[in-house]
């Protein structure tokens, strides 16, 4: 997943219920996919965070010792400014990018 090519909305936005609900014909279908999907992105992007921030890592058991990394900062501040792991799946979801079915029928 591309974090950076995203559009959707840092801030909350209103939606219509009425084109979230289309493509199962239940809203409360849709958002269940929705947030599974949710769950999804967020493992991924806490993943790529914490690989990224075990680079800086230094294995010292001094407390005295506290510094700061300028690039651990830089990479810190880069993912806090991403949209919410459920605004990008509701995004995903507008798109037609989320792929479900029923299992049921």
């Amino acid at each position: 997943m591309d974090l950076k090519k995203t559009n959707a909305p840092v801030n909350t936005i209103t939606y219509n219920k009425n084109v979230i609900e289309e493509p199962t014909g239940n809203v409360y279908e849709a958002i269940t996919i929705i947030a599974k999907r949710a769950n999804q992105i967020n493992a991924e992007i806490k993943k790529e965070l914490i690989d990224k921030l075990d680079e800086f890592a230094t294995y010292n058991d001094s407390l005295e010792e506290v510094f700061e990394n300028k690039e651990q900062i830089e990479v810190s501040k880069f993912y806090e400014k991403l949209p919410k792991s459920h605004a990008l799946a509701v995004q995903e979801w507008l798109d037609g990018k989320i792929y479900h079915r029923n299992t049921e029928l």
